[in-house]
């Protein structure tokens, strides 16, 4: 389990991002690089770090899911993800 506070930080970040997406991109096109930079660090998209929505944990991600491989394990197991079901061979 992810502490708190860094689950509530990847959330700021992401309201962060949204906030400044469309002046981002205005400014992109324009070319004027010297604004982008004034920007807080946080309003790119490439600082976010994808993390499970269940757990918060940031390594071992599946992005189908937008889970921990652990915690989609865990779900898969009690039947709680639907067309996912154990392989057998």
């Amino acid at each position: 389990m992810a502490k708190k506070s860094k689950i509530a930080k990847e959330k700021k970040r992401q309201q962060t991002v949204e906030k400044y997406a469309e002046l981002r991109r205005e400014l992109k096109d324009k070319g004027d690089y010297e604004a982008l930079r004034k920007l807080p660090r946080d309003s790119s998209p490439t600082r976010l770090k994808n993390r499970c929505q269940v757990t918060g944990r940031p390594r071992g991600y599946v992005r189908k899911f937008g889970m921990s491989r652990i915690a989609l394990r865990e779900y898969a197991h009690k039947g709680q993800l639907p067309g996912v079901k154990k392989s057998s061979w």
